[in-house]
């Protein structure tokens, strides 16, 4: 009884003894409870910053599209694109050139395909086989990377073809010219293809034939007879949309337009058959005539020149794609002249070697720089940079056109944050 008794009044605690336990109890809970809370806060708000230092803005969030750049600027940041591929800064249409012998375009096309409305593969060749034509090129077709392309994203796909039939006889011969048709619109349709990019005015021109109204009207006829083609025949990926045709045109020297110019009344004369007109506002510039690769007032000069005076300024605007380089020239400055294009690895590499100050051309709106070779020859480099690209899109948005670059796989990757 006595030991029965000393337990019981061993398990009956005193009052103070019960509740220092009860704070005990209420401090191992709450340190239980909020204690992770809190640590997962302060790892959260440490992954936070840790992400904001590491995750990549836009070339505009990051300052970069200015005058004043410098190659140490250049190297660390022209690998460092915007984590967000998706965002279009630039509405309007635009179609990017791709080349075989440059496999990075392929690449960037499939990494950036949202920013892009067309593709155009350099693939294709239409030839004169002795008195047949023959459409080469169907081995650099990369099926397997056309279905990249749209299951990640939307842009067309449209090869380029130059027309380099012998061009007087292939527009005196009708049998010829409804081959051409034949043979353009049946590739569409088995390679299921979106449409093309033609290439011939450039060469129609070098012929001389131009000058001959005659055979100049015959080649504006066939231009609309493959467009009426196009137009008339869907693809099998999307029976809803027919065909496209983007007729690759130069620009016009001077507002004095000579026979072989493609002017203001074919632009218009064609507006019906062409879905958009590739401008080739490049190479301004040569090895025998160094300088900048496409000064903004002559760019703006050529757009006045072909849309004003068509008296429909809006909608022939709306095919225009306005060519930009990506590409860049490194010119000799030496008596007997020479150089010619280099593309990012080139540029990135002259950066590297020479380490040059660069200078902002106002006259041109463009960047370069001047360095000396291992001979001590002076050269001059042009190539695009961030702020030279985005005062043309910017030239390109006042007047309602899309772009066309060429080519993708030739630029600096932070190119790409300005579209």
């Amino acid at each position: 009884m006595g030991k029965s008794q000393d337990r019981s009044h061993n398990r009956v605690k005193h009052p103070v003894q019960v509740k220092r336990t009860d704070h005990r109890f209420i401090i191992l809970i709450f340190f239980s409870i909020f204690f992770p809370i809190v640590s997962f806060t302060v790892y959260r708000m440490k992954y936070s910053t840790s992400t904001t230092d590491t995750v990549v803005l836009s070339v505009y969030e990051r300052g970069l599209v200015k005058a004043n750049t410098n190659y140490q600027e250049i190297l660390t940041e022209s690998s460092r694109v915007s984590v967000n591929t998706f965002r279009r800064h630039y509405s309007y249409p635009i179609l990017a050139y791709i080349t075989p012998w440059n496999s990075r375009g392929y690449e960037l096309a499939k990494r950036f395909n949202s920013k892009l409305t067309h593709i155009s593969p350099v693939w294709y060749d239409l030839k004169s086989e002795g008195s047949r034509l023959v459409l080469e090129g169907r081995h650099n077709a990369d099926l397997g990377w056309i279905s990249d392309l749209r299951t990640n994203g939307n842009a067309l796909v449209l090869p380029r073809i130059v027309l380099e039939a012998f061009p007087k006889e292939f527009l005196e011969k009708k049998k010829q010219r409804d081959k051409a048709v034949e043979l353009i619109v049946a590739e569409c349709k088995e390679m299921e293809y979106d449409g093309v990019v033609l290439e011939s005015w450039s060469r129609w021109a070098a012929y001389g034939i131009l000058h001959n109204p005659e055979m100049r009207n015959k080649a504006l006829q066939f231009i609309e007879q493959l467009g009426q083609a196009m137009h008339s025949t869907t693809s099998k990926k999307n029976s809803d949309n027919p065909l496209q045709l983007i007729f690759v045109i130069g620009p016009p020297r001077t507002s004095n337009f000579e026979d072989h110019d493609f002017g203001p009344e074919d632009l218009q004369r064609l507006s019906d058959a062409i879905d958009g007109f590739s401008l080739m506002t490049y190479d301004f510039s040569s090895p025998h005539n160094p300088g900048p690769n496409a000064p903004l007032k002559w760019i703006q000069s050529t757009l006045q020149l072909l849309l004003s005076s068509t008296g429909k300024k809006t909608k022939s605007a709306n095919k225009i794609f306005l060519g930009i380089n990506f590409y860049g020239n490194d010119f000799s400055l030496s008596e007997g002249s020479g150089g010619g294009a280099i593309t990012a690895r080139e540029y990135i590499s002259l950066l590297e070697k020479h380490r040059p100050v660069l200078q902002w051309d106002e006259k041109s709106e463009e960047h370069l720089f001047v360095y000396s070779d291992d001979h001590r020859i002076k050269h001059a480099v042009f190539y695009p940079s961030l702020m030279s690209i985005s005062a043309r899109l910017e030239a390109a948005r006042s007047w309602g056109t899309g772009i066309s670059i060429w080519e993708i796989g030739q630029g600096l990757d932070y190119f790409f944050d300005l579209l």
